[in-house]
This record gives structure tokens, C-alpha cells and sequence, in this order.
């Protein structure tokens, strides 16, 4: 395993283990993550943000990983999170599919790709069978995810 790859081991074993400190210490000062429920996230939200999902999640998330590649540059890993989204105590079973890029050593461009409408599915059921697919309803899910952001850090 390379140095890339271990970071990345790194990273999702504190995930797992619920240790956002560990997971803040993988990452580059000027680190950028995007996803499709927070959007585009910079610097200190990408770590506020792992910090207030361990805490929503009040210890009942399971993160398992696999698929871990890197080289000098780029990376990529396979994970799966199950949880019970927070709004509705609906059960997610959350595929994903993350890219990363590394500089001086840590992760500094973080992507998380999953199918947003499957996810809808699982945490609103009805609602999200017949809407989550629209544009209208993964913006609100996006605007939603930030404000709960937003909150978190003024509580801080």
C-alpha cells in the first residue's frame, strides 16, 4: 500500500470509527469536497460538516469501505454508509463512489458520488419515490444539508 492509499484507509477507518478529528487530519488546509446533497463545501466546512454527521448519527452509522486506489496525484475508494437519516429515522443504505486528489501529502479535492434518487427512496419513502428525482427536490435536499451546516458551525 502506497502513502495515498493508506491515507486514505486512514480516513474512512476513523470514519468508521466515528473520529472526526482523525478524518479533519486527512485533509489539506484548502481542501474542496462535493457531493450531490452538499454541493460544493470548502476548508473548515468539509470537516464541520463529517463532524455533524458523526454527531446526528449518534453512533448508529456504519461505514464500510473497499476498492482503495491511488497514486501520487489522484485516488479512489468504494464505501458504503448505513444509517437512519436524521429528518425521518428512515434506514440508508448509501453506495458511494469517491475520487480524491492529494497535495503535500493529504487529501485536498474530496468527491463523493451517489445516486441521489435511490438515496431519496430510502430517506423520504413515498416523497422521495415520486419526487426525488426532480431538480427541485435534490436542490432542496442541497439547501436543506447546507442550512443544517450553517447551524451547526454558529453552535460550535
Amino acid at each position: 500500500m502506497n502513502a495515498n492509499e493508506t491515507l486514505i484507509t486512514k480516513f474512512y477507518t476513523a470514519f468508521a470509527n466515528a473520529d472526526a478529528k482523525t478524518m479533519s487530519e486527512c485533509y489539506h488546509p484548502k481542501v474542496h469536497f462535493i457531493d450531490p446533497a452538499f454541493g460544493l463545501i470548502k476548508e473548515n466546512q468539509v470537516s464541520d460538516m463529517w463532524k455533524m454527521l458523526i454527531l446526528k448519527s449518534k453512533g448508529n452509522i456504519k461505514i464500510e469501505f473497499s476498492d482503495i486506489k491511488a497514486d501520487e496525484f489522484t485516488g479512489s475508494a468504494r464505501w458504503i454508509a448505513t444509517y437512519n437519516f436524521s429528518k425521518t429515522n428512515r434506514q440508508v443504505i448509501n453506495k458511494i463512489s469517491a475520487e480524491f486528489t492529494f497535495q503535500d501529502g493529504l487529501i485536498v479535492k474530496h468527491i463523493d458520488n451517489f445516486d441521489v434518487y435511490k438515496w431519496s427512496k430510502q430517506a423520504f419513502g413515498p416523497m422521495g419515490y415520486l419526487l426525488g428525482w426532480t431538480g427541485f427536490f435534490q436542490k432542496k435536499i442541497q439547501q436543506q444539508a447546507l442550512l443544517s451546516l450553517k447551524k451547526f458551525q454558529q453552535t460550535k
